[in-house]
């Protein structure tokens, strides 16, 4: 009796974690890659770029690192992934990067989420990124105009915006 062949696909792929054929687009474009991943809490931002096929990590910002300019709010909602995206284009421009592509993993893309509200984010902050204005959150989300307490969490998006802008 003939013995069958299991052909398998890569680890990484099986676990979820890589999506091969959106990689290989991404490495051939040459450029840094702003990488945006959500936890539990938290959102993440990090600009990678890719040597050889390794990646190495040139700037990251993190949503918690918004409390050190004063926001006590959640650090996963719209307004907060907004100001990840003000703080992660500082931080690049200060490593003399300008232009980047939008890398979000497997979550699915959807308009208005808090993925577009970071690109948002990085945009305003100075970053060019190649993205239609249309999947982006609105003015009125991104300042947390939904929100309960509109007035307290306007008072500070503003105070911690133009913060993160000096």
């Amino acid at each position: 009796m003939p013995k069958k062949i299991i052909k398998l696909t890569f680890k990484r792929r099986r676990q979820g974690k890589t999506d091969y054929k959106a990689r290989k687009i991404m490495l051939k474009a040459k450029e840094p890659r702003l990488v945006i991943r959500k936890t539990n809490k938290y959102i993440v931002a990090q600009i990678i770029k890719s040597k050889e096929a390794k990646d190495s990590t040139i700037c990251y910002a993190n949503s918690k690192e918004l409390s050190k300019f004063g926001w006590n709010l959640s650090f996963k909602n719209i307004p907060a992934a907004y100001l990840t995206g003000l703080l992660i284009a500082k931080k690049a421009k200060e490593k003399a990067i300008d232009k980047v592509i939008v890398d979000i993993g497997f979550y699915r893309s959807t308009k208005g989420s808090r993925f577009y509200a970071v690109v948002k984010g990085a945009i305003d902050g100075g970053l060019k990124i190649k993205c239609d204005p249309k999947i982006m959150p609105s003015d009125e989300r991104i300042k947390g105009l939904h929100v309960k307490n509109t007035e307290k969490l306007n008072q500070i998006f503003s105070e911690i915006r133009t913060k993160i802008r000096q």
